[in-house]
C-alpha cells in the first residue's frame, strides 16, 4: 500500500457519511462476499452498516446472519410507523470485524415460507434509514444489473436505480466482477454504459473476485490496465478456499479468512476512502442533515373575561 493509501486509513469524522453501493453487471460477480470483506475492513473507522436488498431467498446474509440476528431483521421494520434510533438498531445483525469493533447488517431474516417483504427500491430510503440509525458507512448490497439497468432508465426516460446510488451524498461505487472471459466482456460493457451516461468512473472502485487460485488471467490482467486509467482503483480479491466452501457465517469470521484475502480488503477499504477524499475532500465533509421543521402557527384565542373567570 502506497503511502496515500495508507493516510486513507484515518477514521471519520462524526459529522460525515459515506455510501458505497457494491454493483455488478451479472450475477455471481462476488458482491455480498465483497461487501462483508469490505464491512470488516472499514468498521474500525465508521459506524458501518450492511443493507442487504437482494430477494431472501436468493441472498445468503440471512445464513450468514442467523447466530448474531437477535432483533428480528427488516421484518422488524414496518414503513407505516414511526421508527427511533433504537428500533432500527435493534433490528439490525451485528458482526464482528476487530476485538473492539462491529458492525451492522439489514436483512431479512424470517423463515423462508414468509411471504416476501415489500422493500423501498428507492436507494434515498436505505440512506435515510442508515443516517436515522446513527450509522456513518452504508454498504449497499445490490440486486440490480448495472448495465441492463442504465439501459432501461434511458429507454423509459426515468433515472434507474444506479444513477440514483451514485447520486447519494458522497457515494464511491464498487463495481464487481469475476476475471473470466464471460466476466471480463459483462464488465468492460457495464464500464462503456456508464461512460456513456455520464456516471462518476473517476470515483468508482472495480474489484476482480477470483474464482480459483493462481495469477490472474491475461484478459483480466489486460482489463485492469486499461481500466486503472479510467476508474478510481482496481483491486484484486484472492480466491479462498474456505469462503468458496463454507461462506461467511460467523463461526468463519475471523480465524478461518486467509491473510491474503484480508490484506486485499483492506486495500479495497484504502482504494475507497482515497477515491472519497480526491473527490470531496479531506477530511470528509459533514453530511447533509435535515431541516428543522417550521413551527406551525397557532392563532392567537380571542380573549374572553367570562371564560377566564
Amino acid at each position: 500500500m502506497g503511502k496515500k493509501s495508507e493516510s486513507a486509513f484515518v477514521r471519520l469524522p462524526v459529522s460525515a457519511r459515506l455510501v458505497v453501493p457494491v454493483m455488478a453487471a451479472v450475477g455471481g460477480s462476488g458482491r455480498s462476499t465483497v461487501a462483508h470483506l469490505l464491512a470488516t475492513a472499514m468498521a474500525p473507522l465508521a459506524e458501518t452498516v450492511v443493507a442487504d436488498l437482494s430477494p431472501r431467498l436468493g441472498s445468503p446474509w440471512p445464513s450468514w446472519t442467523a447466530d448474531t440476528l437477535a432483533g428480528g431483521g427488516l421484518a422488524a421494520l414496518p414503513p407505516d410507523r414511526p421508527l427511533s434510533r433504537a428500533d432500527i438498531r435493534g433490528a439490525a445483525a451485528l458482526r464482528q470485524s476487530t476485538a473492539d469493533s462491529h458492525w451492522s447488517v439489514l436483512t431479512d431474516a424470517r423463515e423462508w415460507h414468509a411471504a416476501p417483504l415489500e422493500l423501498p427500491a428507492d436507494p434515498s430510503a436505505w440512506y435515510q434509514l442508515a443516517a436515522a440509525g446513527g450509522w456513518q458507512l452504508l454498504l449497499a448490497d445490490t440486486a440490480h444489473p448495472v448495465a441492463h439497468d442504465v439501459l432501461t432508465a434511458r429507454c423509459s426516460g426515468l433515472p434507474g436505480l444506479t444513477r440514483a446510488w451514485c447520486a447519494l451524498p458522497f457515494a464511491v461505487p464498487v463495481l464487481c466482477a469475476q476475471p473470466t472471459a464471460a466476466g471480463i466482456q459483462a464488465l468492460q460493457q457495464a464500464v462503456l454504459v456508464l461512460h456513456a451516461e455520464g456516471l462518476p468512473l473517476q470515483r468508482t472502485v472495480v474489484v476482480f473476485s477470483a474464482a480459483s487460485d493462481g495469477r490472474m488471467p491475461a484478459v483480466a490482467r489486460a482489463a485492469a490496465t486499461m481500466l486503472s486509467s479510467r476508474t478510481a482503483a482496481v483491486v484484486h480479491l484472492p480466491h479462498d478456499a474456505d469462503i468458496r466452501a463454507h461462506g461467511l457465517a460467523a463461526a468463519a469470521q475471523p480465524t478461518r479468512i486467509r491473510d491474503r484475502t484480508q490484506q486485499a480488503a483492506r486495500e479495497l477499504a484504502a482504494a475507497v476512502l482515497t477515491a472519497a477524499h480526491e473527490d470531496f475532500g479531506e477530511p470528509l465533509p459533514a453530511a447533509p442533515q435535515a431541516a428543522a421543521a417550521a413551527p406551525i402557527p397557532v392563532p392567537a384565542m380571542p380573549f374572553d373575561e367570562e371564560t377566564q373567570r
